[in-house]
């Protein structure tokens, strides 16, 4: 394995934006593991596939191309980024990533890419199970508040009209799904550090995540 970095976390605890703030410093490459479930799902609720399809989904995922241009994530040539953050597609992600052989399938892509490239990756099993020898781990949460107003924030930017608290309400169904699913639940790695951004600037964090890192 090569340089690795580990972000952990619950929906909307600001990982992604931490996470390529620090790979533009340490020139890694950013993986952002949720997005890739995000694209199974979408291409489910596409193809019409509900979580109990699973032969179906995991001869979908074997059909797909996922690769990463910074934080654009393209599915097939596709750049699907956008499409990612549909509160509809963010409602059902962790159904169909509590599937045990859709885990197995992007882990295993997630570990592929961490034996070329010098990664940071986020998501929800990254220090437990993705790269569990990272030598740099961290478990970034904040409030269920706190985080759906900076769902709410950022879709209402993107014009995509919600309801705050059908966002909290979502978020924490989504807690309790994912951190009580039987395969790889999110859960902090013992060894990571323990952020909890509810009254920190972006900024802060990832000063404190750069002091536990050391890259010559």
């Amino acid at each position: 394995m090569k340089l690795a970095v580990a972000i952990d976390g619950p929906a909307g605890a600001g990982k992604s934006t931490i996470a390529k703030l620090v790979a533009d410093k340490y020139n890694l490459m950013y993986i952002n593991t949720g997005a890739m479930y995000r694209a199974v799902a979408l291409k489910a609720v596409e193809k019409g596939l509900s979580p109990d399809n699973v032969d179906e989904i995991c001869s979908l995922i074997d059909k797909m191309k996922i690769k990463f241009n910074g934080d654009r994530l393209i599915l097939n040539d596709e750049d699907i980024t956008e499409k990612l953050s549909l509160p509809e597609i963010a409602g059902k992600v962790s159904h169909f990533a509590a599937i045990e052989r859709v885990r197995e399938k992007l882990v295993f892509q997630q570990q592929n890419i961490a034996e070329e490239h010098d990664v940071i990756m986020d998501g929800r099993d990254i220090g437990t199970v993705v790269l569990k020898k990272a030598p740099y781990k961290f478990y970034i949460t904040a409030s269920p508040e706190e985080r759906a107003q900076r769902r709410y924030n950022e879709l209402m930017e993107k014009g995509i009209l919600v309801d705050y608290n059908d966002i909290l309400n979502e978020i924490i169904k989504r807690d309790h799904i994912d951190t009580h699913r039987k395969i790889n639940p999110l859960k902090k790695a013992s060894d990571a550090v323990l952020i909890d951004t509810s009254n920190m600037t972006i900024s802060e964090v990832v000063e404190k995540i750069c002091s536990h890192i050391n890259i010559q």
